[in-house]
């Protein structure tokens, strides 16, 4: 690039600078207007040649003409060079304390006003992206620099009699083959990216360390670096296989009135190289890594690239490290792009193509602003009386009549104030203090205008008197009720004392409960034998014979005695039927000898004796002799007790009756 390029490209960035400010004037601080922009800064770094591998004579093919530009060979044409201007250019004889010192220290002061930053460290394979970053015990990179500085100042600010109470945690994760790893605890495994309602990106279940001191920074982090995965190549024997990302959080609460609260997010990046796999020869698990690496550095140039043009949909979704840079790039954050090339020719292609992607980052427009909200200080408790909780009215029907003939001879209690019945604070502690700041300053206006209490937080005013008037009529209801039920008591004692002999059959209508259903049980069907009527006629002309019979007359049943001229009435769970002990024995001799003596197809001529059963008794008697008597019947494999009983009921009564026929 000549002059004229650089002359042109600053009318650019003026150009979207104006135009971007005059797009809106909405503020997410509340201040009226839109945050000013600030543009990502860009640094370049050039590494010295690697020892070994330059060869004698062979000149670098980048050059650095001043601290801000630099200039490389066009591969177009040998004859020509292109050259690039950034915010700074540190050369191979630059330390890390100047990289530090330039770029990186300015930008801590913006966290304790509540803002974010991020610095991003992008280059190839081995160009010294993580030298940059994390640099060794001699040479300390920007990331323990930058944390040494920050305690420092928050231990200045956070001190006593400061006005703000400040204290700080990090959180260190990596981004490898698109999942989310946390490195301070690997085994939560992949993580989601979240958006809030204000557009903050965060990770839930991320861990969070508070330190205080530079000691417990590297109690955390120096372990957890260990966890992020790294594998050999042919270009670099530790080359990163994962994005990096060191979050730094500075949180601020104010001491005293109104308690503002402010966050301030530094995301220090160390983002994984670009590779060509033709030169670093990477197979199986090595060639899967460098896809999913190249993948997401297509995606955060296709961002740039939708940035620069103003594109109405910007792919951050496209990779999870576009969606965690999302406030780095064209967000909310003072960013710096610290661009890492390498002068050896080797490293041609991969050095233009590092400084085009920095040559449009530069290009991009953030819009910090201040991350302040207000604290509600939580209120104690207003302790209320039981009439102010009840109400007069329902306080009054709480008291016995005792109590409201003798009366209370202390006044009552002046009911309580509006603000104590109905505290802001108390109820909405809890919601959004953009909100609450609203609805307070509504009400501190409500308030100046001469209105009474905080309407703009209670029930409206007309539905407020409908409530009362509801009240009123239900309580007037309620005192009719009670005198129609005194009335009521006076009439039945007086009553009473006219007639006491009716005392027990009179009883106040109105105390007395409601008469309830009672719930009938069914009561067990009885049985009764029916005998033929020459039986019955014999029995009677005997003398000493005694047979009841059963017959029913109107809705009772009753106990006729054949001999006796009064009817007896006995109770339904008592009545049976008796015969002769004569007939009786006669009957269990019969179903003997059916037992021992009839074939299954006799057998069945007997009630409760199917099929089954008969060839049962055969066989047992086949096999066992003849039964003795018959209650021997429940030894029959198959019949058990209750049907044995079932079987005398059916069949001793009915064999009975019929030879009582049968010898008449």
């Amino acid at each position: 690039m000549d002059a004229g390029g650089t002359a042109q490209l600053r009318r650019r960035e003026m150009a979207a600078a104006i135009s971007g400010a005059g797009r809106c004037r909405l503020s997410k601080v509340g201040a009226g207007r839109r945050p000013p922009p600030a543009r990502v800064r860009v640094a370049v770094r050039l590494r010295p040649f690697v020892d070994g591998t330059a060869a004698a004579g062979e000149p670098p093919c980048v050059r650095g003409l001043d601290s801000c530009s630099l200039e490389i060979a066009n591969w177009r044409n040998h004859q020509e060079t292109l050259k690039y201007q950034f915010d700074a250019f540190y050369g191979e004889r630059s330390s890390q304390q100047d990289v530090y010192a330039g770029s990186v220290q300015p930008i801590l002061r913006h966290l304790l006003e509540g803002q974010n930053a991020s610095v991003l460290a992008y280059g190839p394979t081995g160009a010294g992206k993580t030298h940059t970053m994390l640099g060794s015990p001699e040479q300390p990179g920007v990331i323990p620099r930058a944390l040494m500085d920050l305690l420092q100042l928050t231990r200045e600010e956070g001190g006593e009699g400061r006005p703000w109470a400040l204290s700080v945690t990090m959180s260190y994760l990596e981004i490898y083959q698109e999942k989310v790893l946390d490195l301070l605890d690997p085994a939560s495994g992949d993580l989601v990216i979240r958006e809030d309602c204000r557009g903050n990106i965060l990770i839930p279940g991320l861990t969070q360390k508070p330190i205080t001191s530079f000691a417990d920074f590297e109690r955390h982090f120096l372990p957890a670096s260990r966890n992020r995965t790294v594998g050999a190549t042919r270009l670099n024997q530790r080359s990163s296989r994962s994005h990096a990302v060191l979050l730094v959080k500075v949180d601020q609460r104010e001491r005293l009135a109104p308690f503002r609260q402010r966050e301030g997010k530094l995301y220090l990046i160390d983002l994984a190289g670009s590779e060509d796999n033709r030169r670093t020869g990477n197979k199986g698990l090595r060639l899967k890594e460098s896809g999913a690496i190249n993948s997401s550095l297509f995606v955060l140039g296709k961002v740039v690239d939708a940035l620069n043009q103003g594109l109405p949909r910007v792919p951050y979704r496209d990779s999870k490290l576009t969606r965690l840079l999302q406030d780095s790039l064209g967000g909310s954050a003072h960013s710096i792009l610290i661009a890492n090339i390498a002068p050896e020719r080797r490293f041609y292609l991969d050095t233009v193509s590092a400084l085009n992607f920095a040559a449009r980052s530069k290009e991009v427009i953030n819009r910090p602003f201040t991350n302040e909200s207000l604290q509600l200080r939580v209120l104690a408790p207003i302790k209320l009386s039981q009439k102010e909780l009840v109400g007069p009215s329902e306080a009054k029907r709480a008291r016995g009549p005792e109590e409201e003939e003798i009366g209370s001879p202390e006044p009552t209690a002046a009911p309580a104030s509006a603000s104590q019945k109905l505290s802001p604070l108390q109820k909405l502690s809890s919601m959004d203090p953009a909100v609450l700041e609203r609805l307070l300053s509504l009400d501190r206006l409500l308030g100046s205008q001469g209105s009474q209490g905080t309407h703009g937080l209670n029930t409206p005013r007309r539905e407020r008197m409908v409530l009362m008037k509801t009240m009123e009529e239900k309580d007037l209801e309620i005192e009719r009720l009670k005198m129609k039920q005194k009335e009521l008591e006076a009439k039945v004692l007086a009553q009473e004392a006219v007639d006491p002999k009716d005392k027990e059959n009179s009883s106040p209508a109105v105390l007395r409960p409601l008469a309830r259903r009672t719930v009938t049980v069914a009561k067990p069907l009885k049985k009764a034998v029916v005998m033929p009527l020459q039986l019955i006629q014999e029995q009677t002309a005997s003398p000493n014979a005694e047979i009841h019979i059963l017959k029913k007359k109107g809705r009772k049943r009753k106990l006729e005695s054949l001999d006796a001229s009064e009817p007896e009435e006995k109770a339904e769970d008592c009545w049976e039927l008796q015969i002769s002990p004569e007939l009786l024995a006669h009957g269990r001799q019969k179903i003997l000898d059916l037992l021992n003596e009839g074939s299954a197809r006799d057998l069945r001529s007997l009630q409760r004796i199917g099929q089954k059963k008969a060839q049962l008794i055969v066989g047992w008697r086949e096999l066992h002799g003849p039964f003795s008597q018959v209650e021997d019947l429940e030894r029959v494999e198959g019949i058990s007790g209750k049907q044995m009983e079932s079987f005398l009921k059916a069949n001793i009564l009915g064999l009975a009756a019929c030879h009582r026929c049968d010898t008449s």
